[in-house]
């Protein structure tokens, strides 16, 4: 190998430990994401993808952590291995390098959709247990980040005519949960 050896870490949430993904592997570099993997915007992938060359290994813990779904890995490794760059998931036990036979090919696409497929599981197991326990009376939503105070806040700012975008920009919410705090 001539290159660098290059880590992606992704955890999806900021409370999340990044440790134990690459634990123990020597890298010369690190790019991590704490963003939800459903999440288009991934800041330290894009500038791995924009910071990678000719020849550098790119070592992921596991195919999930890269992507977001299957033609999302698909399109990742090949644009990597398709610019010489090899990418390793180290949990599938799996590296790609532009050289892959086809047993190799086949591998990334099933446990790509296996991976995929895990992940709408536990989405739709998520929100049975959430049907099942607003019929219970057991579910009262998530708790609300805000206070009163910034309500308040929110609200006054609206009642002078700001305009709302800029609200919701200075608070960190979307205008969505900007116009359920004015409700």
């Amino acid at each position: 190998m001539s290159g660098q050896k290059i880590g992606y870490i992704r955890v999806s949430s900021a409370e999340q430990n990044t440790e134990r993904q690459l634990e123990g592997v020597t890298l010369d570099r690190v790019f991590t994401d704490k963003v939800s993997g459903k999440d288009v915007n991934r800041p330290a992938l894009t500038e791995m993808l924009t910071f990678i060359r000719q020849g550098d290994h790119v070592i992921v813990h596991s195919l999930d952590r890269l992507a977001r779904n299957l033609d999302d890995l698909r399109r990742i490794v090949s644009d990597l291995v398709t610019r010489g760059i090899s990418v390793e998931f180290i949990k599938e036990k799996l590296t790609f390098t532009g050289d892959d036979s086809p047993i190799a090919i086949l591998l990334l696409s099933v446990m790509g959709a296996f991976a995929e497929f895990e992940r709408s599981l536990i989405r739709e197991r998520q929100i049975e247990g959430i049907a099942i326990a607003k019929q219970a009376g057991l579910y009262n939503g998530r708790k609300r980040d805000m206070t009163d105070d910034r309500i308040a806040e929110i609200r006054q700012r609206a009642a002078t005519g700001e305009k709302k975008a800029v609200i919701a920009r200075d608070m960190k919410i979307s205008r969505e949960t900007l116009y359920k705090y004015l409700q």
